[in-house]
């Protein structure tokens, strides 16, 4: 299994977010301080700054930031719309490299995920 943690400032909205927008479903949630959503086999940890051992590890967490996870998808413009209306933030325009196409996404606290579509042959 593949997990990454993400540190947010608002554990109840990032899952609002994630489960309205990109099919997350809840694991485990605990109000304010953390959740675990998954997407197949995919967990997302979610810890708000300074809650439990992931919201502490390393000094002083904070959103935002480069890293992030990929969702392939093969309808992106379809994606990006339906997010568009959801009011949701990007980071630039859709890119179209070698292998397909790709767009950076916000969740609410500012940490990316990279939505990807593979080049139709």
């Amino acid at each position: 299994m593949i997990s990454v943690r993400y540190i947010v400032a608002d554990v109840d909205g990032a899952v609002a977010f994630y489960q309205d927008n990109l099919d997350f479903k809840v694991d485990k949630h605990n109000p304010g301080k953390f959740a675990a959503l998954l997407r197949g086999e995919f967990t997302l940890y979610l810890s708000a700054p300074g809650a439990g051992s992931g919201g502490q590890a390393g000094g002083d967490p904070r959103p935002g930031g480069w890293n992030r996870f990929m969702i392939v998808t093969n309808e992106l413009d379809v994606l990006i719309e339906r997010l568009r209306r959801a009011h949701a933030r990007f980071r630039g325009d859709i890119s179209d490299g070698g292998a397909g196409r790709a767009i950076l996404l916000e969740d609410p606290s500012g940490n990316v995920i990279e939505l990807f579509e593979f080049k139709k042959v």
